[in-house]
Order: structure tokens, then C-alpha cells, then sequence
């Protein structure tokens, strides 16, 4: 038995309530994960997890026992990442959970130059875009659009993205160009339902210091930010996305940029993470090069950074 491995597993397990999510996010056979618990226990003579049909838990030695075994887990990761081939050379799994519209115009493009650097790491996207439990669902990291709503995750703020009112040329040439809000709130829109909270996003603009919202009819509401900028190109009506999500549309003339003598206000971007005191080398890794991408981006590039 591998003690070191032995005990990254109990402490998942610990973690996740759960075998199955375990060797899912491990990539390992369920039973595995528990002939590794059972010998494990046979080794230090104690029962550490209380085992049903329904859920698994930790016993009052099992809960000491996890203790220490993280302590002394995040030593070893500190060992390793110390040593210079292991910070330059980091090398597993990672998991990242975002939206497919983020995924699509930021991570995408960019993966090749990724991989370039970091040869030996694995990157796998989740694009469930809500609020999940990193531990539960065996997720690394989240990039989120908007402040934050997981207040027990780390956030580290790497962007702020510009917001643009757009529409298609085709649906300009038919209804017009709006050059005033008053004008804008006569036309339609593809509406935006946030699909963690169900929120219809109104318009948002800035005028002498406060922010002016404005609501505009439509025959359209989706939740999906691909759909939503599709929508929009397709002449379904006027949107406000995140521009560095429409960049490509608006060079390549299939959305225009309208109301551009108004400013709305920018949206945070965040990568989260659990709190630890020693991050792995490879989300280490991940974090710096989606920083340095945000950073790089003149759509999402914080002002004096």
C-alpha cells in the first residue's frame, strides 16, 4: 500500500462524503478507493469512515486522523514544489468549471499556447456555469463573470470586462439606430435570464454618476450566452454582452457597436479556489496563465494593471 496515496484518498473521501465522486475526480475504479480505505484502516488498527447504503462519514478517529494526514500532505506538496523541475515542470489533471461563451472566446483560442508551456497538464472543462461545491464536485478552480457569490472560495480578481450594446446590421437596416436611451428603450432585445438566479438583466448605463437601467421589450429571453449573442447576430435584437465575448463578431461585421458615446459599467472576472495553503503547482500554473490572459485582453484588462 502507498501510504502517501493511501491517505490523499482518505482525506477526498473525508471531503466528498462520497466513493464514487472520489474515483470519479481521481480517475480511478470505486473499488479501489475502497480496498485503499479498508487497507488503510487494517494498517493503523482504527475504523476511520462509517459506511451505508446512502453516505459515507468519518468516525471521531477518523476526523484526528484527517488532521494530520492533511497536515502532512501539504507538507509533501510544499517539498515538491520546491524543487525547481516541479515548478517548472508541473504535471496532472486539472479541472475548471466556467461558462461555455467564456470557454469559447477566452479560453479556447488561447489552450494551444497553454500546452506549449505546460506539456504534462491536463486541463478538463466543466461548463455547468452555477454555483457548485469544489470539493463535492471534484472541481480545481471556477472563472466566473460578476462579483462572487461563493464567499467560502478564494477569489482572485484577473479581469474587468467591458460592456457594449450591440445588434446585427441587418437588424439596424430594419428598425433603426438608436442614438439615445429614450431611443433604445423603443426597440427589442434578446433579453438575458441568468440561469443561477432566473434575473432578467436590464441595460445598464452610466450617466452623471448613477447608473441608469433601462428595460426593453422582447420576443426573445434565453440563458445561455452563446445562444444570446447568436440571437443577436441572427437580427433577433439589440444585447449588451461582455465585448471581449462579441469580438470576433463585431471585426468580422456580423454585430455593430451602437450607443458607443455612452459607458456602461464593467463586469469583474474571477478565477476561485478553495482555501489552501499550498496550491498545487499545476492550478498554480493555470491561475498565472488565465491571469496573464485576462491581463493581455484590451476588453478585460484592469485599469493600471
Amino acid at each position: 500500500m502507498d501510504r502517501f496515496e493511501a491517505m490523499e484518498i482518505f482525506t477526498r473521501v473525508v471531503e466528498a462524503n462520497s466513493f464514487t465522486k472520489v474515483s470519479e475526480s481521481l480517475d480511478l475504479p470505486r473499488a479501489k478507493v475502497s480496498r485503499t480505505i479498508q487497507a488503510l484502516e487494517e494498517h493503523v488498527g482504527v475504523r476511520l469512515l462509517n459506511r451505508s447504503t446512502r453516505q459515507v462519514s468519518v468516525t471521531e478517529d477518523g476526523a484526528l486522523f484527517y488532521e494530520r494526514c492533511v497536515r502532512i500532505l501539504a507538507e509533501v506538496t510544499d517539498a515538491e514544489s520546491s524543487l525547481s523541475n516541479k515548478r517548472e515542470n508541473p504535471s496532472g489533471t486539472i479541472r475548471v468549471d466556467t461558462s461555455g461563451t467564456l470557454a469559447r472566446a477566452l479560453l479556447l483560442p488561447a489552450l494551444d499556447d497553454f500546452y506549449r508551456q505546460y506539456p504534462e497538464i491536463d486541463v478538463r472543462l466543466g461548463l455547468a456555469d452555477r454555483n457548485i461545491d469544489l470539493i463535492q464536485d471534484g472541481v480545481d478552480c471556477v472563472i466566473r463573470m460578476g462579483t462572487p457569490e461563493e464567499s467560502s472560495l478564494v477569489a482572485r480578481h484577473i479581469g474587468q470586462a467591458r460592456i457594449v450594446t450591440c445588434a446585427s446590421p441587418a437588424y439596424l437596416e430594419k428598425f433603426g439606430t438608436p442614438a439615445t436611451l429614450d431611443e433604445l428603450s423603443e426597440h427589442r432585445a434578446v433579453n438575458y435570464i441568468s440561469a443561477r438566479s432566473g434575473k432578467t438583466f436590464p441595460f445598464e448605463y452610466e450617466v452623471d454618476g448613477e447608473i441608469v437601467k433601462v428595460t426593453l421589450k422582447s420576443v426573445l429571453a434565453v440563458n445561455d450566452g452563446s445562444v444570446y449573442i447568436g440571437a443577436a447576430a441572427l437580427g433577433h435584437g439589440i444585447i449588451q454582452p461582455s465585448r471581449f465575448m462579441v469580438a470576433d463578431l463585431i471585426a468580422q461585421g456580423a454585430l455593430r457597436e451602437i450607443l458607443t458615446d455612452y459607458t456602461s459599467p464593467s463586469t469583474p472576472l474571477s478565477i476561485l479556489y478553495a482555501h489552501r495553503r499550498n496550491l498545487s503547482s499545476r492550478l498554480r500554473a493555470f491561475t498565472e496563465w488565465v491571469t496573464e490572459l485576462a491581463h493581455n485582453n484590451p476588453d478585460l484588462r484592469i485599469k493600471d494593471a
